[in-house]
Order: structure tokens, then C-alpha cells, then sequence
């Protein structure tokens, strides 16, 4: 498995989305196989920065889930069907765990004092 990680600002991920997903915004993570589960993986450092500050969690927690997202894709997996996205996952909650994550999927109550 050969993978490039690359990692871009909010105007690079806003024009990789556009031209390869047609839509005009940076998300978090791209994915373009090329092989074999082979591919590179890009992620955008101010996009995932944000979704970590609003979900709560630490920026490196969020990178390793996006990171796995992103291998998981190149390995074949997908989420546009609820079958699909189940599967995926299953297969990210499991990988996270393994690294001493949790689950970024779990909703936890944030309590103010």
C-alpha cells in the first residue's frame, strides 16, 4: 500500500472539491485512489481544525479519525448508502479503538460550569 498524505489550506481543499466533487467548499478530507489501496489522501488543516474546536475533541483525535477515513476509502469503502456508511463505520470505531480512541461518533454531553 503506497499512500501520499498532503495536507492543505482552506483555498487548495476548496478547489480539490470543486474540480474532483463539484462542490464549492473545503471539506476535511479528500481520498483519490490509484492502485490497489494506493492513493493520496488530502486533508485541510482549517476545515478539520474548526470541526474539532465545535465537536469538542482534540485536533490530532480528529486528524487520526480523517486519516483513517481516508485509507478506508482508498481500501474500497464508502458511506453514500446507509449500509454502506454503517460498515465504515464499524471499521473507523474499530481502527480508533486499537489506537487508544474513541468513538467520533459518540455524541457527549458537554457540561458548563
Amino acid at each position: 500500500m503506497e499512500v501520499t498524505l498532503r495536507i492543505v489550506g482552506e483555498a487548495e481543499g476548496r478547489r480539490l472539491n470543486a474540480t474532483y466533487r463539484n462542490r464549492r467548499y473545503a471539506t476535511n478530507v479528500l481520498s483519490f485512489p490509484y492502485g490497489k489501496g494506493c492513493g493520496d489522501v488530502v486533508l485541510c488543516h482549517p476545515v478539520i481544525a474548526r470541526e474539532a474546536r465545535a465537536q469538542g475533541k482534540s485536533v490530532a483525535a480528529h486528524y487520526a479519525h480523517l486519516v483513517l477515513h481516508g485509507l478506508l476509502h482508498l481500501r474500497g469503502y464508502d458511506h453514500e448508502k446507509k449500509r454502506e456508511a454503517e460498515r465504515m463505520a464499524r471499521e473507523e470505531i474499530r481502527l480508533l479503538r486499537r489506537l487508544g480512541l474513541r468513538n467520533p461518533y459518540a455524541v457527549e454531553s458537554v457540561r458548563s460550569e
